[in-house]
């Protein structure tokens, strides 16, 4: 992985920023891709957000997008284009918590500050047999000072990779190698043959699911598109005329009621329906459907703009609707 002994603090912090949330087989084509496009901050920070939002587009959790365009600007505006090399001054940049601030700090500055993510939960919760649960207030207090002990300090950048990568290779969260761990002996979950009950989790993760029906209203070779403003999902990405529903439904019952309401128009006939499509996020799953209809009179659409088709490839959409986009090109042409 490139970010593997970097010290240029630009490049780890964008590293960091884009692994949140994401596995490195997927983050790693995203960090090649800003640095060929935005080999430095200055440049990050001089760029169009609409054109930093379409290198993002398919990474999700777009606020991590928004705080990378805050936090460039802050430091090439306000400080001069020098990231702070301090752990409390990279605490205070949008988006960066007490993990990535250590993660920047110690590998680009050797700051003594321990790492502590999902792999160090995992190895010192094995090797210590600690029960307390690892997302509890009480958990992460415990873990954060051990970790903090263990830290060795000549070399503390090296030392937090190197135990990131121990339980990223080794002690895995599935099939880990404990046959041939070199500190099995010492370890308690292997010695009490309990290594898949740790870490202790004391919370579940809550799903709910929306439907979201898409219609796609063609007049003249344009369609009708809005930014999502609101604090939601895929905020500040944009979307064609959205209804949503708090169930499964059929598209052709619940579009005539939506025309009525959104549409002033009735000089519009469908001419596609899309397959179901489906997209899983950490805390909903998103099922839904794209409509697109011909108008030979221009609707009337209040709080969404009219864009060509070339105009369309150039914004940033979420992944649920650029999927549609992708595997509809030749539907597209029909417009």
């Amino acid at each position: 992985m490139p970010w593997k002994g970097e010290k240029d603090p630009y490049r780890i912090w964008l590293s960091e920023i884009i692994l949140q949330q994401t596995r490195v087989d997927q983050g790693l084509e995203y960090y090649n891709r800003f640095i060929k496009t935005y080999p430095s901050i200055q440049q990050l920070a001089a760029a169009p957000d609409e054109k930093v939002f379409k290198l993002w587009e398919g990474l999700g959790y777009y606020s991590r997008c928004k705080n990378l365009l805050a936090t460039a600007r802050h430091i090439a505006n306000n400080l001069q284009g020098h990231f702070p090399d301090k752990y409390q001054d990279i605490l205070q940049l949008k988006g960066v918590g007490p993990y990535t601030a250590a993660a920047i700090g110690s590998f680009a500055f050797n700051l003594p500050h321990a790492v502590v993510d999902g792999n160090v939960f995992r190895v010192l919760s094995r090797y210590f047999g600690i029960t307390t649960p690892i997302d509890s207030t009480e958990g992460k207090k415990i873990f954060t000072q051990l970790a903090g002990e263990l830290l060795h300090l000549p070399s503390p950048g090296l030392y937090n990779q190197a135990l990131m990568d121990f339980g990223a290779t080794v002690c895995k969260p599935q099939l880990p190698e404990c046959s041939t761990c070199i500190l099995n002996k010492q370890c308690k979950a292997f010695v009490n043959n309990a290594v898949s009950q740790y870490p202790v989790k004391e919370k579940s993760i809550v799903k709910k699911t929306r439907w979201l029906y898409y219609i796609l209203a063609w007049h003249n070779n344009t369609v009708y598109v809005r930014k999502r403003t609101s604090k939601d999902i895929w905020q500040n990405l944009y979307e064609f005329m959205l209804i949503e529903q708090t169930e499964a439904a059929d598209v052709m019952d619940i579009l005539p009621d939506a025309l009525a309401k959104q549409i002033n128009t009735n000089h519009c006939q469908v001419l596609h329906l899309s397959n179901l499509y489906k997209q899983v996020l950490t805390h909903q799953t998103i099922y839904g459907q794209f409509i697109s209809l011909q108008c030979t009179k221009a609707p009337g659409i209040t709080g969404y703009e009219k864009v060509t088709k070339a105009a369309l490839q150039q914004l940033p959409f979420p992944k649920f609707i650029s999927n549609y986009l992708k595997d509809n090109t030749v539907s597209l042409n029909l417009f």
